[in-house]
């Protein structure tokens, strides 16, 4: 099919691009942009007066659910959202049942995920067997089945000489290994911020030492090693300071932020509001803060959903008891337009942490519309508000902080490698 698309405005922050310019598609290709090429004769033509044009959204962390855990969310209804965000390219991390630590189930994945034509998925695989820090995975195998990165989601390794082994097997092929830095023995139970709240709630804490020392075990770790890494989720002001200082010294450590821990802190679990159980758990506003110019700064590289799904059941039970997670493809966009206008700064700056930079972070060809490249493409409007409500979620999760929020950016297509997957 080519398409045209005119009229709109073209933000594309890899290449420096913020101007009303037409694009031109065919065979899932950019072909022009600005003037048509020759004999060029449009199938369809989307009219993008007053709307943006940018790059298809690459979110760092959404959860498919798939294999396993299908009464959370289904590939079918997370991909349909993921979509109807904005989001092109999607990290999905390994903690699916199984985890995805064998060839067989990374395969199985992107068939399933490639046979329904919507957004263009990447696994991360599981750094050890089965995810229990005692073994580690073949990454090469791994790798050649579609695992771009080796990540452990759930804390840093109990074991550092397994972490050790694991870095140095990365840094012998070139991968990158991607860790949540939360050190597993000084988080116990814990469900809250070691703060005020959780003490007049009575919640189980997690200190925020407990980032900061696995932080520093990593820092450390990759001096000895070499490897590049990749933090996930960081969400105290202590840790960033560490990260700014090891990458000032030219270590080779990148790291990312939750849309939720840009806009919440530990005041918003109220009157213990389950959905604001996630983990790491929203710390305090002075961190949340910190945070926030920590994108500014270029010391947080991306901005990510942290899409969770969970059971509805789940999110009904006491606090400490809940389910872990947040829903939150679908408001990625919105809440980091959110964000951006919080803190006065140009769109172009502003999509840049959810386009380019962490299709760099990730190593794909991904977040720009340069010539010759898939037409992966979100096209929205950024004066729109709309509801967060259950019927406006299209993701099976409908666990979200934020419903119930008026927030901009409503999303009026979606192309990936040249078609139209969403469409409102």
């Amino acid at each position: 099919m080519k398409i045209h698309i005119k009229n709109g405005r073209l933000i594309d922050p890899k290449n420096g691009i913020d101007a009303v310019q037409d694009i031109f598609i065919a065979k899932g290709k950019i072909v022009a942009i600005g003037a048509a090429p020759d004999e060029f004769q449009a199938s369809r033509v989307i009219d993008a007066q007053s709307l943006v044009v940018c790059p298809g959204l690459v979110d760092l962390s959404v959860r498919l659910r798939e294999p396993g855990l299908e009464y959370m969310a289904t590939l079918e209804s997370e991909m349909a959202a993921a979509v109807a965000g904005g989001v092109t390219s999607i990290a999905c991390p390994p903690d699916t049942d199984p985890p995805l630590d064998e060839p067989g189930l990374v395969e199985m994945l992107k068939h399933r995920a490639k046979s329904l034509n919507q957004a263009n998925v990447y696994p991360i695989g599981a750094l050890t067997q089965g995810l229990k820090g005692e073994r580690l995975t073949e990454m090469a195998e791994l790798n050649d089945a579609g695992c771009v990165v080796f990540g452990q989601p759930d804390g840093l390794l109990p074991n550092l000489r397994v972490l050790m082994q694991a870095m140095l097997y990365a840094s012998t092929f070139g991968f990158s290994v991607w860790l949540r830095p939360q050190e597993i023995t000084l988080t116990g139970d814990g469900v809250a911020h070691d703060g005020e709240v959780a003490t007049r709630l009575g919640l189980l804490t997690v200190p925020v030492c407990a980032e900061t020392i696995a932080i520093g075990n990593i820092i450390l770790l990759t001096k000895e090693t070499g490897v590049r890494v990749h933090l996930c989720r960081i969400s105290s002001a202590e840790g960033l300071a560490m990260i700014r200082s090891a990458r000032q010294q030219g270590l080779p450590i990148t790291c990312d932020v939750s849309i939720n821990h840009l806009h919440l802190s530990d005041m918003d679990i109220g009157f213990f509001d389950s959905n604001c159980h996630l983990m790491p758990p929203l710390r305090s506003s002075s961190d949340r803060d910190a945070l926030r110019h920590g994108l500014l700064d270029g010391t947080i590289g991306a901005i990510c959903s942290d899409h969770a799904p969970v059971d509805e059941d789940a999110k009904l039970l006491p606090f400490g008891q809940s389910e872990v997670g947040a829903t939150g493809v679908e408001l990625l966009l919105p809440l980091t337009l959110k964000w951006g206008s919080e803190m006065r700064l140009p769109l172009l700056n502003v999509l840049s942490k959810i386009t380019s930079d962490p299709a760099r972070i990730l190593g794909i060809d991904a977040g720009h519309l340069s010539l010759g490249s898939a037409a992966d493409i979100c096209i929205f409007d950024p004066d729109h508000y709309w509801k967060v409500t259950s019927s406006a979620i299209l993701s099976q999760g409908k666990n979200t902080p934020f419903m119930g929020m008026e927030i901009p950016g409503g999303v009026k297509y979606t192309l990936v490698n040249g078609h139209i997957v969403y469409e409102h």
